[in-house]
């Protein structure tokens, strides 16, 4: 019988859900501007509460939010808004529903301004996924500078939701950062596919 998969400190080994986003997703750039717009829509829903939760409700989000199509969310009205808050499969708090409305819209101007949101968030990380070597969860930070520059340059342009530590989130899940631990079975994974695309690694 071999040695057990190692994986990151945050997975909940029982929980299929958490198994399978940390194995498959964390972590992998993407490059697609509806999944985008998904993990900013989920990790403004998360602020606050804890992952496990926002994954459980996914898929409610994904039928409550017409698929993670921004275009929709953006024409949302507020008696839509009015019937979300009543829908048990998601998060019923008004203000982060209202914020997904609003962010639909300006993730829309961002795509008119740099012709897609992909072009413009990976600007902060000068194209190129960071490659952090994190031993302990300890050593994972909350927020970095690019974070902070990122969340400030959303706010200024009118989205919510989007302070520093929920913008970092963001990057670990649309893999502009690799913050799988190294002695995790991703890491090196992730790591090579990283460097096939010329990411830096951070001492």
């Amino acid at each position: 019988m071999g040695a057990p998969t190692k994986r990151c400190g945050w997975v909940n080994g029982t929980d299929a859900l958490m198994l399978e986003y940390h194995d498959r997703e964390w972590g992998l750039p993407v490059h697609d501007d509806r999944q985008h717009f998904e993990f900013l829509l989920l990790e403004a829903a998360q602020a606050g509460l804890s992952w496990a939760i926002v994954l459980r409700k996914r898929d409610g989000y994904r039928r409550a939010f017409s698929d993670f199509d921004p275009e929709k969310v953006a024409r949302y009205t507020d008696k839509r808004i009015d019937k979300l808050t009543l829908d048990p499969s998601i998060i019923r708090n008004r203000l982060k529903i209202e914020a997904a409305v609003r962010n639909a819209r300006q993730f829309l101007a961002i795509q008119n301004e740099f012709g897609s949101f992909d072009s413009y968030c990976w600007r902060f990380v000068d194209g190129r996924p960071r490659l952090n070597r994190r031993k302990t969860m300890k050593d994972i930070p909350a927020t970095s500078a690019e974070s902070d520059a990122f969340s400030k340059d959303l706010k200024k342009r009118g989205f919510s939701f989007v302070g520093s530590t929920v913008i970092y989130a963001l990057m670990q899940a649309v893999g502009m950062v690799n913050d799988h631990l190294i002695d995790c079975f991703r890491y090196r994974e992730c790591e090579v596919g990283n460097r096939l695309t010329g990411g830096r690694t951070e001492p």
